[in-house]
């Protein structure tokens, strides 16, 4: 009889890697600059909205979480302009500010690309399913608490930190129930349809700003929804 093996466990840290994966392949590929993130992963209690802009996305089903991620004004208009630009935008085109609603629109229409690869990735390779809201992305003088809009036993929080192609960084903060996902056979991923083809075909300068509304009505509700 064979003696019995370990089964693979994937832990919070290993849905961090995967979340901070596609932070980077969505990014490189969007704006053809280097994304990288640090080898070392803060443990904390809270995750917060920050200056300059803040995006978060809920996500629920298989697991519930929250996903923050905080830019500079230089990471977001870096950003911003080179996946513009990229897309063949002329540079006297761009807003030449963070706070303009059309910068908050791109980068909220990034976050939505990378959540769906996060989702995506883990339908393949943890074969549960995971649901997100729109991502809402906000121009920011002062620091927010957020917390996740459910009930956690257990909850775990990380912080991960990203520089840009010019150095300019950005944090990633991961809120999530402490939770352990256990092999229990071989199998092969689920066949998707190929993320960066989906970003590529998304991609035109006129679309861009769709997905992510952050200006308006909207842009105030959310504002009072969160105490400001």
């Amino acid at each position: 009889m064979n003696p019995p093996t370990h089964p693979a466990v994937f832990g919070t840290e290993d849905l961090l890697r995967g979340l901070c994966e596609s932070v980077t392949k969505v990014l490189n590929f969007a704006t053809h600059s280097e994304i990288r993130y640090s080898g070392m992963v803060q443990r904390i209690t809270k995750t917060c909205l920050k200056p300059d802009i803040g995006c978060f996305v809920l996500f629920d089903g298989g697991f519930s979480g929250l996903v923050v991620i905080n830019f500079s004004a230089q990471a977001a208009m870096e950003l911003y302009a080179d996946y513009l630009l990229n897309m063949g935008m002329a540079r006297e085109e761009l807003a030449t500010s963070h706070t303009s609603d059309e910068v908050a629109n791109v980068m909220g229409e990034l976050m939505n690309q990378i959540v769906g690869d996060f989702t995506g990735k883990v339908g393949r390779e943890l074969q549960t399913h995971i649901t997100q809201n729109q991502p809402k992305m906000l121009a920011l003088n002062k620091q927010v608490i957020l917390s996740v809009d459910t009930h956690l036993d257990h909850p775990e929080a990380r912080r991960v930190t990203f520089y840009t192609g010019r150095n300019n960084i950005f944090y990633l903060e991961l809120a999530t129930d402490r939770t352990e996902f256990i092999k229990l056979y071989d199998f092969e991923p689920n066949e998707v349809p190929d993320p960066d083809e989906l970003i590529a075909q998304a991609g035109s300068p006129s679309g861009v700003a769709k997905p992510a509304p952050a200006a308006g009505d909207d842009h105030e509700d959310l504002l009072k929804s969160l105490g400001m």
